[in-house]
């Protein structure tokens, strides 16, 4: 009797100690990685985890991690949590060994909904290549006004120099469109909103950020991709109190409202409620 007693108060404790170990390994199912990559708050790769706006956003596909918007899908190559921002990849995309026309780049343009929670850094240009002389680039911006400009020292000029232009046949323009729209127009993201090839009517473009104030010699030495800032909107102290229970941030099936996932069940405010 009493070999089945202490039998029972030993089963009893065991159960209890395994309770929270699966409650906590059920909370942290939403973290997660593709490839190298590191998936946390607020991004996720399953429906119903991370933040809200940032639901149906990141694919992994054969351990390559996708970012897909209104304007194509891009490859993530790196997400740095740090300064919240993304470097992404266009295959389609010019760079300084090759121009690539036609129109089949992505550019970049986000749903309207979406647009407070992504926009490309102050540092990243976007050159848009051969473009229409009709297009709203060269259109109501007459004189000192025109959008093409350098961004953070970067900007057609010295684009002009990749060795891929040279296999295009690069010729010059007038500085003020009187023999034509130059072959190359530099652009921030927030001077148009929006890098949409086919109404801005260009044939191609190439993006190229910079992380530092260090000057590099010429293009060839540019950083080529897209890289994004994130924003986190409104307050996240719901976020912060469900993670320092235990818990991992989701949001519910209307795809708004925010709920902590605590294992076994989820709560409105955090796993210790």
């Amino acid at each position: 009797m009493s070999l089945l007693f202490m039998l029972t108060v030993c089963l009893s404790f065991l159960a209890l100690l395994a309770t929270p170990s699966f409650a906590t390994n059920q909370a942290n199912s939403c973290r997660s990685y593709c490839g190298n990559i590191t998936i946390d708050y607020p991004f996720s790769l399953d429906y119903g985890c991370g933040h809200p706006g940032f639901r149906d956003l990141l694919f992994c596909m054969n351990d390559v991690l996708m970012f897909h918007i209104s304007s194509g899908s891009y490859r993530v190559l790196d997400i740095d949590y740090a300064y919240q921002a993304l470097t992404l990849h266009d295959p389609h995309m010019s760079t300084c060994d090759t121009i690539v026309l036609g129109g089949r780049g992505n550019g970049f343009t986000v749903e309207q909904w979406r647009a407070p929670y992504f926009n490309p850094t102050p540092d990243n240009v976007f050159m848009l290549i051969g473009c229409s002389a009709e297009s709203p680039l060269f259109q109501g911006f007459p004189g000192k006004h025109l959008p093409c400009r350098n961004v953070s020292g970067m900007g057609c000029e010295e684009y002009y120099d990749c060795p891929a232009w040279s296999l295009i046949g690069h010729k010059k323009v007038g500085s003020v469109y009187g023999s034509g729209p130059p072959e190359c127009c530099a652009v921030a993201f927030e001077a148009i909103k929006a890098i949409n090839l086919s109404k801005l009517q260009c044939e191609g473009y190439s993006s190229a950020y910079s992380l530092a104030p260090l000057r590099v010699d010429g293009a060839g030495g540019w950083s080529y991709g897209i890289r994004v800032k994130y924003s986190v909107q409104g307050n996240d102290e719901f976020c912060r109190a469900c993670e320092a229970t235990g818990g991992a941030c989701g949001f519910g099936t209307d795809g708004v409202k925010q709920l902590c996932m605590c294992g076994s069940f989820n709560s409105t405010t955090n796993c210790d409620s």
